[in-house]
């Protein structure tokens, strides 16, 4: 309304609106009809969450036999106590020390060499234009990850044997004078067994790279374009930035399980002649538990290993969340 003395326009007084304040039970009703919503999606997490407690949560009550004589014939609960019995047997076996040297060897290896060619091959497919060309390098990268190591381990055996393709490669080559037994030199086994690993997950491994890398702005190569820097330059001072999280996540994961050797490529490729190079912890673990029927004594040995993987777990997330700032937790 205008204001006839004053020439303008007085404003309107407004009542206040008020809060709308959310009680408890409104609350309680608001994640009832979420959840209704949302009916599909949380019965596909429940049998998850299920899964996990009956195989990851319920079996972990087996774990006090390492402080029991357990026997296969009595149940755990009457099986009598020994306390720390089987640590201190796992203290003076004098076999751990080479089943330590195999395991740390394979792991620290593979870390160092199979945790960075990942990066780097998703990094240069990345650069490649042509997108039928680029299909197919990562279709055939990533296509050994689909073999399990029971068909990949008769290949590899096949290939190795003293008739194999690679002995006659070398030999045709002049590279050597006679067929290698590859398995059944000691010498040969990590070398077989990093190269094979690397060999089977190099694309799989690179996927989750390759998915980090499509979510990086494309103005920032633009601007980088700008800037007048190249491709090389824009792998290091964009890319590898932008992906810095997901490489620190998944270096925590790779150094919490650095006491894993891959039961399943060891159990295929180790015979008697190269156990000296292929006694690992998991295997230690199967043969002494299963093999031996030492089923206390194998439990402390996964007990122990399972405490150390935590620790280093807690000493990665550290060190990454103080130097890249990201962490799991």
């Amino acid at each position: 309304m205008e204001n006839k003395a004053s020439g303008g326009v007085s404003p309107m007084k407004k009542q206040p609106v008020p809060a709308l304040i959310e009680t408890g039970s409104g609350r309680k009703r608001s994640l009832w009809k979420r959840l209704l919503a949302q009916k599909h999606l949380q019965t596909m997490a429940l049998l998850g969450v299920a899964w996990m407690i009956i195989f990851n949560y319920i079996p972990m009550y087996g774990m006090i036999i390492a402080f029991k004589e357990y026997n296969i014939v009595k149940s755990i609960a009457e099986a009598p106590w020994v306390g720390l019995q089987h640590f201190r047997e796992l203290y003076e076996d004098e076999d751990l020390r080479y089943v330590i040297k195999n395991t740390l060897g394979i792991s620290l290896i593979k870390l160092l060499i199979g945790f960075p060619l990942p990066i780097i091959f998703a990094l240069f497919l990345n650069e490649v234009r042509s997108i039928r060309y680029k299909k197919a390098i990562q279709t055939i990268s990533y296509l050994p990850h689909f073999l399990s190591w029971v068909v990949l381990g008769g290949i590899l055996a096949t290939w190795l044997a003293d008739v194999g393709i690679v002995n006659n490669i070398l030999m045709a080559l002049n590279l050597i004078d006679k067929p290698i037994s590859y398995l059944a030199e000691p010498s040969y086994f990590w070398t077989i067994v990093i190269s094979s690993d690397i060999w089977k997950e190099l694309g799989w491994s690179a996927i989750i790279y390759l998915a980090a890398i499509a979510g990086v702005s494309p103005e920032m190569y633009e601007a980088a374009t700008i800037d007048g820097a190249g491709r090389f330059q824009k792998m290091w001072y964009v890319t590898l930035p932008a992906i810095r999280g997901t490489i620190s996540i998944l270096f925590i994961l790779a150094v919490s399980g650095v006491l894993n050797s891959n039961f399943d490529q060891i159990l295929v490729l180790r015979n008697s002649l190269n156990e000296t190079a292929s006694n690992v912890i998991d295997y230690y673990i199967y043969y002494t538990g299963i093999v031996t029927s030492r089923f206390s004594y194998s439990m402390a040995v996964t007990l122990i290993k399972s405490v150390i993987a935590l620790i280093l777990l807690l000493i990665a997330n550290q060190v990454t969340k103080k130097v890249n700032d990201t962490s799991l937790f």
